[in-house]
């Protein structure tokens, strides 16, 4: 019998099974059916992203809102569907702070159960203010135990042992040190998060080197994840070398979409045409319709 790779409880279990088989994984943002399909078909050589992350940044932006948490979670819940309507590879989900736990309980078992394969929650709280914005905006963290209880509620209301919960470390956004960081990971990983996120808006990385050599000493087995949008002069195998488990390229697809949407916009109004830009910057309809496909196939 053929196996439908996109049904939820083939799709759900599957980020667990690369990371078991791989234990590295080249994840690309998807935040829409035509990117999702970006996503599942790029291939160059004998390389391909592994799984999607469906940031909450390039959700509320593509809305032409900010990324505070004003996009409510059954908007969230409809991108996700037609991104998966379209596509088979593992979700990650970016879950902000998980909002109330009481609320939190419910999401995670709505993204259970479509076939989710992850959710990222961030232990900070109060109005949200993007991660990148780094000391230019007040970043208060959540006190670490109870962020934890969070994730261990979290965890007791899954049905199955397929869904990951991550926890997103922000200690070095809020500018504080990695022992706070570590202090940080040990508590939720005693409380039972699959995985553990480590984010920093500093250009160096070295903090997040720091971060990943002391915490594989001590947790080998759980699954490390980072996000060189900063930092992006590492190679993946430099991090991955480190110990890294999942590098998430979590914004490149809608920054570089609104650079050029924009140069396009701007130089239709100069020249009165649109003759240079199709020649130049636009794929043709052709191209296009071919990665959409025929309704019939």
């Amino acid at each position: 019998m053929c196996v439908n790779n996109n049904m939820p409880e083939v799709r759900r279990k599957r980020l667990k099974q690369i990371l078991y088989k791989k234990k590295i994984l080249r994840v690309l943002e998807a935040s829409n059916g035509l990117t999702g399909l970006i996503v599942e078909n790029t291939k160059v050589d004998n390389k391909e992203y592994d799984a999607m992350w469906l940031s909450s940044l390039c959700d509320s932006t593509l809305k032409g809102k900010p990324d505070n948490e004003v996009i409510d979670f059954s908007s969230r819940v409809k991108t996700i569907e037609e991104i998966m309507e379209v596509t088979s590879k593992p979700i990650i989900v970016d879950g902000d702070t998980g909002g109330h736990v009481e609320h939190f309980i419910y999401n995670v078992k709505t993204l259970e159960r479509i076939g989710v394969s992850a959710v990222i929650i961030e232990d900070k709280k109060g109005l949200k203010q993007n991660s990148l914005l780094g000391n230019k905006a007040v970043q208060i963290l959540e006190d670490k135990e109870i962020f934890a209880d969070k994730i261990k509620k979290g965890k007791s209301h899954l049905q199955t042992d397929d869904f990951m919960i991550i926890a997103r470390v922000e200690s070095f956004i809020a500018g504080k040190d990695v022992e706070d960081a570590m202090d940080r990971a040990d508590a939720y990983v005693k409380a039972g998060a699959d995985g553990i996120m480590i984010h920093s808006y500093k250009n160096d990385g070295q903090e997040i080197l720091d971060f990943i050599t002391r915490f594989k000493i001590k947790y080998v087995n759980i699954p490390l994840v980072v996000v060189p949008t900063a930092y992006n002069q590492f190679k993946e195998h430099e991090l991955f070398d480190r110990g890294a488990n999942i590098v998430i390229y979590a914004n490149q697809l809608l920054r570089s979409s609104y650079k050029v949407m924009t140069m396009v916009a701007e130089q239709i109004l100069k020249d009165e045409c649109s003759k240079d830009v199709s020649e130049n910057y636009c794929a043709s309809m052709e191209e296009i319709l071919k990665v959409i496909g025929d309704s019939s196939d």
